[in-house]
C-alpha cells in the first residue's frame, strides 16, 4: 500500500528534540496515524481515537516504563 503524506501535519513531541522518534498526525476520520519519522516514506500504522487516547493514558501512567 501507498500512502500519501504531506508533512506539514505531522508532529512529535516536543521532548525529543533532533532526535528521531514516532510521528503522529490526526486522520480526516478522526482517528492517528504513526509514522517512525527515520523513514517517513515507508508505510504508515493507523488506530482510532479511542486506541490513540488510551495508549497516550498509559504513556503518562507509566504503563511502558522498562
Amino acid at each position: 500500500m501507498t500512502v500519501q503524506h504531506n508533512d506539514q501535519q505531522w508532529r512529535k513531541s516536543k521532548h525529543s528534540g533532533n532526535h528521531d522518534c514516532v510521528e503522529f498526525r490526526r486522520t480526516t476520520d478522526g482517528g492517528v496515524e504513526l509514522r517512525n519519522s527515520k523513514r517517513p516514506e515507508e508505510a504508515t500504522t493507523s488506530c482510532t481515537d479511542s486506541e490513540w487516547r488510551a495508549f497516550i493514558k498509559g504513556v503518562k501512567d507509566g504503563e511502558f516504563d522498562i
